[in-house]
Order: C-alpha cells, then structure tokens, then sequence
C-alpha cells in the first residue's frame, strides 16, 4: 500500500466529510478512496472513521493519526515547494482567495498579465467574501480588504488603502432629497453591507471630528454588488469602495456625497492586506503576487 497516497485520501475525506466528495476533489472513483481508506484502516488495527447511511465522521483515534498525517503531508508539499522557491523564476502551484467583486473589477483584467510574466505558476484563485482559513484550506495567500480577522500565526502585510463613497443615484435623490450633512442619513433608506452586526454605524471624520451615525434600512446584503446595483436603481443610499464606485460616479450613473468626509462602517480599516502563514514568508511565488497586486494598485 502506497502509505502517502492512504493517508492523502484519509486527510480528504475528513476535509471533505464523505467519501463522494473527497473522491471528487481527488477525480478518482469513490470506491477507490474507500477501499484505500479500509486497508489503511486495517494495516492500523483501528476505525479511524465511523461511517453511517447519512454520513461519516471521525473516530477519536481518526482525529489523532489525521492531526498527524496532515502534518506529514503539509511537510511534503512544503519540502517540493521549498525546492520550487529556491529556483530562480517562481514555479509551481499558487492558491489564491480575493473577494469576490474586488477579484472581478481589480485583479481578474490583470491576470494575464501576471501568467505571461509568470509561465511557471500554477494558479487556482478563489473568489469568496467568506473568512478563509489559510491552514484548513490550504490556502497560500488571502487578500483581505478592511480590518482582516485576527488569526494566529498569520501575517499580515499591507499592500494598499482605498476610500468608501457615500453615493445614491439622481433618481433616488429627486425623490427623497439629498441629504447636506451626515446626521440627516438617519431619516435615509441606506443600503447597508451585512457585517454580522444588528446595528450598523457609519463613521464620518473631517477637521479632526468624527461623527457616528446610526443608519437604517430594509435591505442588507453580504455582496457590495447587490448594494452597488439597488443604489443604480434609486432604492437607496449606499456606502461603495472607490474601486466598485469610481466609474458611476464619474458617468454620472451615481452621485457622490459628502465630499469633505472619511467615512467607513463600524470601525473597519480601509486597508488592502495580504496575508499568509509563517511558513510562506521566503515564498517567491507568494512575492510575486503581493509585488503584483501592489503593482496594481498603486496605478489605480
């Protein structure tokens, strides 16, 4: 028995919770991963999964050996990418997570830029305005926008700012008024991105005063797109990242307001921020994408 490839497709279908899935990421039949898993199980003398019609979950002595084939694995990939990174150009697989309307409008008119200057990377890049765990995922670099989620062990590295517009569309103003100070916002439909947060405050600076404003609305989105189009379409005031807004603004499609202020929701940062785990730190092929994503903003 290949010991390596057993524990790859034990590691799998834990990561995946079932053999169907983890057969699908690997491309092979689902009775391959199962058979390789019941000789595994067998040379160790032990159940490592529990499997039932519905489901398959981990054995407490599965979750000591996958805590440690993770490991051994991890230290695989990390060896062949050592070898890779110590070449000359950068090679070998890139794996990639951006968020998602930042991916489509920022990095996506790049990327084939960034192959032809980089024929031997590999690239998988992932569009997600979810949380991405860089171990779990195996996850090479995350490009964050705002205050990133404190993680242990994961570094941080700033690659760029942007600004957030207050914007609604013509239509929408003739209708309600525009407002003249950030205070009248609280009498406003905002169209408000989904923190999490029950209560959503935008924060508005100038002249070294801050002022916090409660802001109320019946619509909400996790996808600043969603925002970005209601706001198009006269049913609200939005708070749009320059990068999204820029461009109707500048066609007149929206209406900037609040010129003089800095405004953010909550307390969020305005930082671009790459980040990737301790191990990645000598990585040419993680560099290269930080040099290119910087490279991109800075000519923004």
């Amino acid at each position: 028995m290949d010991k390596l490839l057993a524990m790859r497709m034990f590691v799998e279908t834990v990561d995946a919770k079932g053999f169907s899935a983890a057969a699908r990421k690997l491309d092979i039949a689902t009775s391959s991963v199962s058979r390789m898993v019941d000789a595994l199980e067998a040379e160790l003398g032990t159940v490592l999964l529990n499997r039932s019609t519905r489901q398959v979950t981990v054995s407490e002595a599965g979750m000591a050996y996958y805590l440690s084939a993770r490991h051994i694995l991890d230290s695989v990939v990390e060896a062949d990418t050592a070898i890779k990174d110590s070449q000359e150009e950068p090679s070998g697989p890139l794996r990639v997570s951006v968020p998602s309307a930042f991916g489509r409008a920022i990095i996506a008119p790049h990327l084939g830029r960034f192959l032809a200057r980089y024929p031997r990377l590999e690239l998988d890049i992932t569009l997600t305005d979810e949380i991405v765990d860089l171990f779990a995922e195996r996850v090479d670099l995350s490009i964050r926008l705002g205050s990133p989620a404190p993680m242990e062990e994961v570094i941080s590295r700033p690659v760029g700012h942007f600004k957030r517009l207050v914007v609604a569309s013509s239509e929408y103003l003739e209708r309600c008024g525009e407002p003249q100070e950030p205070q009248a916002l609280s009498s406003h439909e905002c169209l408000r991105f989904n923190y999490g947060a029950a209560n959503q405050v935008w924060t508005f600076e100038k002249d070294g005063q801050q002022w916090r404003i409660p802001v109320q609305g019946r619509t909400k989105s996790n996808n600043i797109e969603v925002l970005q189009e209601l706001a198009r379409s006269g049913y609200g005031v939005a708070l749009l990242p320059d990068w999204l807004a820029y461009n109707d603004v500048e066609s007149g499609l929206l209406t900037q307001l609040f010129h003089d202020f800095t405004v953010n929701p909550n307390n969020a940062s305005a930082a671009i921020s790459a980040l990737y785990l301790p191990n990645h730190r000598g990585s040419k092929r993680v560099k290269a994408f930080i040099e290119f994503i910087s490279g991109i903003l800075e000519d923004a």
